[in-house]
């Protein structure tokens, strides 16, 4: 299976002190011992990046780079993407929806994604379904 991985889902994982990090790092075991590809792009990178350098400096980015992104699989976001994600955030018009998620769903929608490991709402409500399930 083809999950896709978001930056909340990153963030959980490598965060120890997240509310979220057991649920998230068992849900990493899992999905990596079942053999199933991590998908991310770039977007989420840099996103993560930028979000690991704030929160704790470059070790955590130099582990994220070194550690994580070589296990996974990578799209690139190209142009015709990009503009399609504007115009999906422009339409939607909703201020706590962001640039990458709506690049994550153009890319989801383009390859036939339908999972995604995240603890972003938004997955479910456009439909994806999400790993770890979220809760009622």
């Amino acid at each position: 299976m083809n999950i896709l991985i978001d930056t909340s889902a990153f963030l959980a994982v490598l965060d120890k002190s997240d509310d979220r990090h057991h649920v998230a790092a068992s849900t990493w075991s899992e999905i990596i011992q079942a053999g199933h590809n991590l998908i991310s792009h770039n977007y989420i990178l840099v996103e993560t990046s930028a979000v690991l350098m704030c929160r704790f400096g470059l070790e955590a980015v130099r582990v994220f780079a070194y550690d994580v992104i070589p296990i996974l699989r990578l799209l690139w976001v190209t142009r015709d993407i990009h503009e399609a994600a504007m115009a999906a955030l422009l339409t939607a018009g909703r201020r706590k929806l962001s640039l990458v998620d709506c690049v994550s769903f153009e890319l989801m929608r383009r390859t036939g994604l339908r999972h995604a490991f995240a603890f972003d709402p938004h997955f479910a409500e456009f439909g994806y379904t999400l790993l770890p399930p979220s809760k009622p």
